[in-house]
């Protein structure tokens, strides 16, 4: 079986990677599909056999893309259409994997083609447009929630990542029999075509001092606002003045973000014990995941489920988060301590988990079992054979 997946996202790029993209293209070809994966000029190739990378052409102009939606990335869908039909019409494909917005044209190109349409839901575009106040057209809004409704009955498979998702695709247009749960938990080694001084940490940044009696506290992941890594470093403050010893680790962000909380935190005299790196590569901040004592996912709003939760889940490492629906969708107290999604709230939980090493270990063994019984590899391929079950 040959598929197109067409995903309208920087792809392996500084200011992040759409994991999921690679992982879908990842075991689509090991299940024998050859997939042909177009997506933005900018980042860097990935070396798996069975896929192509094909990209539109680079926009420095449109540098750098922000995470959600923005006009920069409405003209580069532009782009992606041409190429998508470029493809479809020099190639013969069975199926196409739509992530994203690029359903909506591929959604007309669908009869004229003849292939499937396997729509890759990670969001509702609607809430997007909310979520990240792009807009506040009511007219705006509703069109896109009625070409997100067209897609999701048009489509063969509809792919949601998360149970809320998941949800939302069988109360709208989405015939319930062909709405399948994939959840983004596979993270695993990305093989990604390198340069060599892409291979080193963040620039410039402190050492990490992970010696026995300084418990590390990890974040891990982008500086939005809707991650509550402000409230994280106020909490951690909290944490410090109980337990000198503590560090915090703040890996992510782009330079203006982590100025900003490099400030928050200066003013709140962590000093040496807060420590921020920026940008570092996978492999790195796998390597302090594995390194840290606890693991924290501070958000503050959201109903997707982050992606980084399931490697948590599997780190055997304990883990705080907020008692907020894109974390307990997943989640619950059996496998991870949940707080209020404020300093206060996380501050208690960091302190409850470093003082009562032995309830943390129980909860930290109960995410392991739940992530091999749920999220496993096995079990993600097992969907990805159902979703070629639907369209053969």
């Amino acid at each position: 079986m040959r598929i197109l997946a067409v995903a309208p996202q920087p792809f392996f790029t500084s200011r992040g990677t759409p994991l999921s993209v690679y992982y879908r293209s990842l075991v689509m070809a090991e299940q024998g599909a050859t997939v042909d994966l177009l997506t933005y000029g900018v980042g860097k190739d990935i070396d798996v056999p069975g896929v192509r990378v094909v990209r539109i052409p680079r926009v420095r102009l449109l540098e750098p893309i922000p995470i959600g939606p923005s006009w920069r990335k409405l003209l580069l869908d532009v782009l992606m259409f041409f190429w998508t039909l470029g493809l479809l019409l020099r190639h013969r494909y069975q199926a196409v994997d739509a992530h994203e917005e690029s359903v909506f044209w591929c959604r007309v190109l669908k009869p004229l083609f003849g292939f499937k349409l396997i729509y890759d839901m990670h969001s509702s575009l609607p809430q997007q447009l909310v979520n990240f106040k792009f807009t506040t057209s009511r007219l705006l809004i509703g069109t896109f929630k009625l070409l997100e409704d067209i897609s999701l009955h048009a489509s063969d498979v509809v792919i949601a990542v998360c149970p809320d998702l998941f949800r939302y695709a069988t109360e709208s247009d989405a015939p319930p029999e062909r709405v399948m749960l994939i959840e983004n938990s596979l993270f695993e080694e990305v093989r990604v075509r390198l340069p060599a001084d892409d291979a080193a940490p963040g620039v410039g940044h402190q050492p990490v001092d992970f010696r026995p009696g300084h418990p590390v506290i990890l974040y891990a992941g982008t500086f939005e606002v809707y991650q509550g890594v402000d409230r994280l470093i106020r909490a951690f403050a909290m944490v410090l003045a109980r337990r000198p010893e503590a560090r915090l680790l703040l890996v992510g962000g782009n330079p203006e973000q982590v100025q900003k909380m490099k400030e928050l935190a200066t003013g709140l005299g962590l000093g040496d014990a807060c420590v921020f790196t920026g940008h570092v590569t996978r492999k790195v901040a796998s390597d302090y995941t594995k390194r840290a004592t606890v693991l924290v996912s501070p958000r503050v709003y959201g109903t997707n489920t982050p992606l980084k939760i399931y490697e948590q889940l599997a780190s055997g490492h304990p883990l705080v988060a907020t008692r907020i629906w894109s974390h307990t969708q997943v989640l619950d107290d059996t496998v991870c301590r949940l707080v209020e999604p404020t300093p206060e709230g996380l501050a208690d939980g960091l302190m409850a988990t470093l003082e009562d090493p032995a309830d943390a270990a129980t909860r930290a063994g109960n995410a392991m079992e739940l992530y091999q019984r749920r999220y496993a590899r096995p079990i993600y391929e097992q969907k990805i054979r159902r979703v070629f079950e639907l369209i053969s």
